[in-house]
């Protein structure tokens, strides 16, 4: 059985109270913080919170403790790069994002090392699932650093082992 939509109204099939609504609410919004900054400058009305607009870049927003920011490779103190390419952290992503390629490393004592280690940034949800499974504390999001959201190609997106290395030091 098929059921047919019920006819409009002229005034909702003009959308003339939805636009006249929304005109209401901004100018409600804008006379409310008009007066409130106005108070604010004569010293009144202290209590009672206007709309505040941040002066970026003179001011940075504070993150909150926990902020999944960009992420970063962790170094040794040698100044080379803790991961050991265990693949962990590419197995544990939702979004299958992380890209390794491992090698033979040159020291003995270290099995291997990441020659490429990239992140789609594109496709990364930023859930944090790498830095959970990853058991050498050799990738992290503490960088309370905005992931990156402007480019010309996809291949400004992709982050690489070097620029993931740069965040640590």
């Amino acid at each position: 059985m098929q059921q047919t939509p019920p006819k409009l109204t002229l005034a909702e099939r003009l959308y003339l109270p939805q636009v006249l609504g929304g005109i209401a609410v901004t100018t409600r919004h804008f006379a409310r913080n008009l007066l409130l900054h106005t108070l604010h400058l004569f010293g009144l009305a202290r209590n009672r919170r206007a709309a505040v607009t941040v002066q970026y870049p003179e001011e940075r927003k504070v993150y909150p403790e926990g902020y999944r920011g960009a992420h970063r490779l962790t170094l040794k103190p040698d100044g080379s790069v803790r991961c050991t390419a265990c693949f962990l952290c590419a197995t544990a992503c939702p979004a299958k994002c992380i890209h390794i390629e491992a090698g033979e490393h040159p020291d003995v004592d270290t099995e291997k090392y990441p020659v490429r280690y990239e992140i789609d940034t594109l496709q990364c949800i930023y859930c944090g699932m790498c830095v959970e499974a990853c058991p050498c504390d050799a990738i992290r999001m503490d960088t309370f650093v905005h992931p990156r959201i402007w480019g010309y190609r996809r291949e400004d997106f992709v982050e690489t082992k070097q620029v993931l290395m740069e965040r640590s030091r």
